[in-house]
């Protein structure tokens, strides 16, 4: 497997949810460098996918050249396309396909855990990105080692934060409401954290509290989810909305 292809797992052919406004493609990318415990898309963590039945490296479920054809057939019927994971920005050639996707008339949105700020530098400079979407998934001191192996990871998402905030497209903060990573507390802080990003010249911050959809095999290693009324109660404190 050449380490510069873009390593995409599957593609959602539409959705009116993901992308705010437009009507999108979605297109998952393989690998990811964080362990969250309540993982939906657990099967593209690997950056290397294996098969089940004898442990060997696969083919990703899509190349970059059927991805793009299929967008390039699709053009009269989405706006957008969101690039998601996974972690998007592990990859080595993102910039790229997002430039081939911006040439084929899409608006782009990248979903993001934060925690390659330079990459979204990079993007944001080339004008690569219409719209991002960010997770704070508890308090970012807390994400080594529960949520992430990198020790650095805190400093990297607050430096995204700031990124964004300073950059002249729309962003969204979203938090997965799972106990212990969330509560009163973490919501107190994260508000603190996002309420002295928007001190800055005038830009709102999106927020969305997002409801954790658990697995049995998920709580029987201690997570559980926020009561919805909770949530409610959590998101007018704050100023976030529940999705």
């Amino acid at each position: 497997m050449n380490p510069d292809e873009f390593a995409i797992a599957g593609i959602q052919s539409m959705t009116g949810l993901d992308f705010p406004g437009l009507v999108s493609a979605v297109v998952f990318t393989q690998g990811c460098n964080f362990h969250c415990p309540y993982c939906h898309n657990a099967h593209l963590i690997p950056q290397v996918c294996r098969d089940i039945s004898d442990g060997k490296p696969r083919h990703y479920g899509i190349s970059e050249e059927d991805a793009l054809a299929f967008l390039r057939k699709r053009a009269k019927l989405l706006d957008g396309v969101v690039i998601s994971g996974g972690e998007p920005t592990l990859q080595p050639s993102l910039a790229e396909f997002c430039r081939s996707v911006k040439a084929l008339g899409y608006k782009v949105k990248l979903d993001t855990n934060g925690s390659r700020p330079e990459v979204i530098r990079q993007l944001l400079d080339a004008e690569l990105l219409d719209y991002v979407a960010v997770d704070c998934k508890t308090l970012p001191e807390r994400y080594y080692p529960e949520l992430c192996a990198e020790p650095d990871v805190a400093v990297a998402l607050r430096r995204t934060l700031a990124l964004l905030h300073d950059a002249d497209l729309p962003y969204e903060v979203r938090t997965t409401c799972a106990e212990p990573f969330i509560g009163a507390r973490e919501i107190e802080e994260l508000a603190a954290l996002l309420s002295v990003l928007s001190l800055k010249p005038a830009k709102d911050v999106s927020w969305f509290l997002q409801k954790a959809n658990l697995t049995s095999v998920m709580r029987a290693k201690g997570l559980a989810p926020v009561h919805t009324e909770y949530m409610e109660r959590l998101a007018g404190l704050v100023g976030a909305r529940i999705r």
